[in-house]
């Protein structure tokens, strides 16, 4: 074990990762009961897309870890799913086969684009100054995730507003938050896990840990024949293109999937893996100097593009590396023992799916709140007394949870930095490639506009 994942090398333990992977899985859990409760409204069978969601995050995640040896968990994007659902299927007419079918080949792109190593030179072309920004929003964004998650930020009022504190929901977030805090000030090993485990059972005689109902193991693989390979079928891919006058928004809807799987995915790596050191400046170099799949970055690009797929083939939306896995990496988690560690528990939930739904979001909120507090020190690299550093960074540090996007908030970032660069007449120093990324991110949103 020590020499596979390079405990010591990378400065840790297997115990730490142990304790992290349980931390990155218990912050992530939610989507094993989310996505198939989301998915279903389109006409999936919920069982169905319950295997297809831990099925495609253990593989997923079990690629990040055994081949990229990085402490990150995939499973279907919440957003996406959404997407999938309420846009692309109820807003714009596809049915799921041919929903999933985009799905499918917006993994192909992303495959392609990461074996020709046109996202690796993406990340290169970020400016420092918005990586930092990426960093720190990022915390802002994992952060306001568990806000919302918890429901104390309230949108009765139109306008968002501290919820009225009176949910028991609501008590035990704010005794979870003030545990995993203490923990975290003393410094006591495990404190985010211990948090989460600890709330969690207080939360039993408060009445917000309760088990909730869901199909057994063996109906849900009686389910899964439904979505399984079904974008293979004459209703799937066979239907995708039939329609020619439907390809243009095809080819949108594509494009729209693709941008924001591969910005969501860039933006975790470089907002969680630079300020730990999982992908260093010398994995970078690598990745200039190395032919091949060599750095932890390009392995781990790659395993991102290759989930999508993979997840629509089985019958679910779009998987992407999680930005839940900051949790973990807060925890102490540094090499690919950690997602091991998270694939598995994914392997147990199918089997006991009415206990892990059980956790509620008061009880792994308050570690998405720490760790995205730990993750604001990103924005002390930022000169924010240069404004024409502090504007591009802001938008991309503010947007991410304003939108609730990375993608929107690197979108923004880009955008911004070309402005202030055209303005003082340095436009020769942004990078093509931004410049093309750039193009794209305001294409996505006029397409979207039409559509």
């Amino acid at each position: 074990m020590e020499s596979f994942f390079k405990l010591k090398e990378n400065g840790t333990t297997a115990g730490r990762e142990v304790v992290a992977g349980l931390t990155t899985f218990f912050a992530m859990a939610y989507i094993i009961a989310v996505n198939p409760t989301l998915l279903s409204d389109s006409g999936m069978e919920w069982g169905a897309v319950f295997l297809a969601t831990i099925i495609s995050a253990v593989i997923g995640t079990l690629i990040m870890g055994l081949v990229a040896n990085v402490p990150y968990a995939q499973a279907p994007g919440m957003g996406l799913n959404a997407f999938f659902v309420y846009t692309v299927c109820f807003g714009l007419g596809f049915t799921w086969q041919q929903a999933l079918s985009m799905v499918f080949i917006c993994g192909l792109i992303n495959i392609f684009i990461t074996v020709t190593k046109i996202r690796k030179y993406i990340i290169k072309s970020i400016p420092r100054s918005l990586q930092n920004a990426i960093g720190g929003g990022i915390g802002i964004f994992v952060a306001y995730i568990g806000l919302l998650n918890v429901g104390i930020i309230s949108f009765d009022s139109g306008v968002p507003a501290l919820a009225t504190l009176n949910q028991a929901s609501f008590w035990l977030f704010l005794i979870g938050l003030a545990l995993t805090i203490i923990l975290l000030v003393c410094k006591v090993k495990g404190a985010i896990l211990i948090g989460i485990v600890v709330t969690a059972l207080l939360g039993i005689p408060m009445g917000v840990t309760v088990t909730t109902e869901t199909v057994s193991f063996t109906e849900a693989c009686r389910q899964l024949p439904t979505t399984f390979g079904a974008i293979f079928t004459s209703e799937g891919l066979g239907s995708l293109f039939s329609d020619t006058a439907k390809i243009p928004l095809v080819l949108v809807t594509i494009f729209s999937f693709s941008i924001s799987d591969t910005f969501d995915t860039i933006g975790t790596f470089i907002g969680t893996g630079r300020r730990t050191g999982i992908f260093s400046d010398e994995d970078e170099h690598a990745m200039e100097t190395t032919p091949g799949f060599k750095s932890k970055m390009d392995k781990a690009l790659f395993a991102d593009a290759t989930a999508t797929s993979i997840g629509a083939i089985f019958g679910t939306s779009n998987t992407t590396t999680y930005v839940e896995s900051a949790a973990g990496i807060g925890a102490g988690g540094r090499t690919g023992l950690t997602s091991v560690v998270v694939a598995i528990c994914f392997i147990i939930s199918a089997f006991l799916a009415t206990f892990v739904s059980a956790i509620p979001f008061a009880a792994t909120a308050p570690a998405l709140v720490v760790v995205g507090i730990m993750m604001l020190s990103a924005f002390k690299e930022i000169k924010w007394d240069d404004f024409d550093e502090a504007v591009p960074a802001f938008f991309a540090g503010i947007f991410m949870a304003i939108c609730y996007s990375i993608s929107y908030g690197i979108a923004a970032g880009f955008i911004f930095y070309c402005i202030t660069k055209i303005c003082k007449k340095q436009a020769k120093e942004i990078h093509p490639i931004l410049w093309v990324v750039t193009i794209l991110f305001i294409l996505n949103f006029v397409l979207l506009a039409l559509i």
